[in-house]
């Protein structure tokens, strides 16, 4: 075998003996949900910078990087810019938080708003599950390892694996284990890279770069409208949060992400403006390995190991997320033992469909942003309300997610179809929406302020 495949093979050993040992490690229901919350400043920045800088964020960066040149650097520090806002609120929100997002905004608003957010977000998350699955698999395709289909089942079937089995427990070890993957390869590469191309004559950083005919400053709005603000209210990012010992812990955890994902998504943005001739035009999915041709074996097989780190890490947290919210959904409370189960059922489930989701869509960057548009234009108002203790309207509070979600996908996918800004509009017209029927008073009983416990 090459070198390669067996650091490849390596390294999905290594994931699986992870879960196996945190399946004996989970003694009750918090151990398998939160990891018993006594998460430390160090496992939860590393389960918040791997799950974050997954690969639909490094390989989305870098594709987007070769179409827009440095303005692709907003990609990653508009997500940085949304973590600073979520260190203002992540001790209230590590105080208010239970297992998911959906029990907050039953706090917030109700049975109904629960349900509601139960059934949508699993919905939208099952495409960022299929999107790191299809990064994975075209990681391992791009190396002619095996084909498309053989490695989204690779993919799917080693991350499901290792969170069925040991859970919270397992996603905090692996993750940690894999952020430490992610940073290694992406500085060695750029390292490396910068060595090989100097001399070259390519655009440099300045705030010139920073917009062009490609990525303007409305596209810049509506990325911080749509994609970051999913950093302040997510719940893949929240139940990172729920792991916290504490809120000091939370916010710490929070800024020191949102500080290491700065200069990666300058690396990850240099790495695709400099890719240039090296990637091979024939081959559809030479994009994922940008420029590799002049590295040695063991730094093309520690890349590679980086990218499905990547790809694994963003997975199994969102994987684990929506299948508690589906798991509290059919049983209404997470603490039953009924509920442990039914997770464990659900897992599997949710791992299939979006292996299945994987392989029939390719597109990585579309699919992603498609996804966290639905998200943000359903929830995000809600839960900052909610978080802020605003007075709103407790009644409409299902109507305002579902009209707030649908618009706001609907403009997503006409923005991406339709030239002009027609698209835009209806994405600013989603969360006017979501606001007006949030706000609006009812009757002077329903109008009452959330309580801030």
């Amino acid at each position: 075998m090459t070198v390669i495949t067996w650091i490849l093979l390596a390294y999905f050993l290594l994931m699986t003996g992870i879960g196996i040992y945190s399946f004996f490690r989970v003694k009750s229901i918090s151990d398998y949900y939160i990891s018993g919350k006594q998460g430390n400043l160090w496992q939860i920045t590393g389960t918040l910078f791997a799950t974050i800088i997954g690969g639909s964020a490094i390989l989305g960066t870098v594709e987007l990087s070769q179409k827009a040149g440095w303005a692709a650097v907003w990609f990653l520090t508009s997500a940085s810019a949304g973590l600073f806002v979520l260190a203002i609120i992540a001790p209230k929100v590590s105080r208010l938080g239970h297992y998911t997002l959906p029990e907050m905004i039953r706090n917030f608003y109700g049975r109904r708003a629960e349900r509601t957010a139960a059934f949508m977000i699993p919905f939208a998350w099952l495409g960022i599950i299929a999107v790191q699955i299809i990064a994975g698999a075209k990681v391992l395709s791009g190396l002619g390892i095996m084909s498309y289909s053989g490695s989204a089942w690779l993919c799917g079937v080693v991350f499901t694996l290792y969170t069925l089995l040991g859970g919270q427990k397992s996603i905090l070890k692996s993750d940690f284990v894999q952020a430490l993957i992610i940073l290694a390869g992406v500085v060695v590469l750029f390292v490396l890279r910068r060595k090989a191309c100097a001399g070259d004559n390519f655009p440099q950083l300045s705030p010139s770069t920073l917009f062009n005919e490609d990525f303007s400053a409305m596209d810049l709005f509506f990325l911080l409208v749509t994609y970051s603000v999913t950093f302040v209210v997510g719940p893949d990012i929240y139940s990172r949060i729920f792991c916290a010992r504490d809120g000091k812990v939370a916010r710490k955890s929070v800024i020191l992400t949102a500080l290491l994902i700065i200069p990666v998504a300058y690396m990850l943005t240099f790495l695709g403006i400099t890719a240039g001739n090296d990637i091979p035009p024939a081959n559809e999915n030479g994009f994922i390995l940008p420029g590799t041709s002049f590295l040695p074996p063991w730094a093309l097989g520690l890349l590679v190991a980086a990218l499905l780190s990547a790809v694994m890490s963003s997975a199994d947290t969102t994987l684990l997320t929506s299948s508690l919210i589906l798991a509290e959904l059919v049983t209404g409370n997470l603490d039953k033992k009924e509920s442990f189960n039914t997770t464990r059922v659900i897992i599997p489930v949710m791992g299939c469909l979006s292996i299945l989701i994987a392989l029939k869509v390719t597109s990585i960057l579309n699919a992603f942003l498609i996804s966290l548009s639905f998200f943000s234009g359903a929830f995000i108002i809600p839960v900052i309300a909610g978080i802020a203790g605003w007075k709103v309207n407790r009644h409409l509070a299902y109507a305002a997610i579902i009209t707030g979600g649908i618009t706001t996908l609907a403009g997503k996918i006409v923005s991406n179809t339709v030239p002009g800004n027609g698209g835009n509009l209806l994405i600013l017209l989603g969360f006017g929406l979501n606001a007006f029927l949030l706000l609006i008073p009812f009757t002077q009983k329903s109008k009452k302020k959330i309580p801030s416990t």
